[in-house]
């Protein structure tokens, strides 16, 4: 089975945010895989995906003011500055994460770590809303008798 849809995420500030629940919240047909890969890609090159800590929000403080460190706005050898102070960085910093994750999917769940959550990685001020592609592919549950149609000679 493949499945496609997008999701809009409304704008979030600068940062780190969780967005597992949105993710999960977009794919009804998640609880009927057996098993199987979720794809999730973001259409933008100045936001970015990562899996990390879901708990403690201290980790996403943490992750935003390392990167602000590691790739600082207003650098002397930027040329692309025309789009304000944090873009040029923030194209770095996506490209640092990446535009795209593969999860696997295991008896209608995704199979993550007890600990882990998507983040989107928000690297601009004003970021505005984001656009997210879910590809979902595998094989569906086990045939059951309430999925049975009209015609008994048929199964799903």
């Amino acid at each position: 089975m493949w499945f496609q849809t997008s999701l809009r995420l409304s704008p979030r500030p600068r940062g780190f945010h969780l967005i597992t629940e949105d993710v999960i919240s977009a794919l009804p047909m998640l609880s009927d895989m057996r098993h199987g890969l979720l794809h999730v890609f973001i259409q933008h090159t100045s936001a970015s995906l990562t899996i990390n800590e879901n708990a403690d929000p201290t980790v996403r403080e943490d992750f935003e003011s390392h990167f602000n460190q590691m790739v600082p706005e207003d650098a002397p050898y930027y040329r692309h500055t025309y789009e304000g102070s944090d873009d040029m960085p923030a194209h770095l910093k996506a490209s640092l994460l990446g535009p795209s994750l593969t999860i696997p999917v295991s008896e209608g769940r995704l199979a993550l770590g007890t600990w882990q959550g998507i983040y989107l990685c928000e690297h601009r001020n004003h970021g505005g809303a984001r656009q997210l592609v879910l590809t979902l592919n595998g094989e569906r549950q086990r045939w059951r008798p309430e999925q049975q149609t009209l015609d008994p000679y048929r199964r799903r």
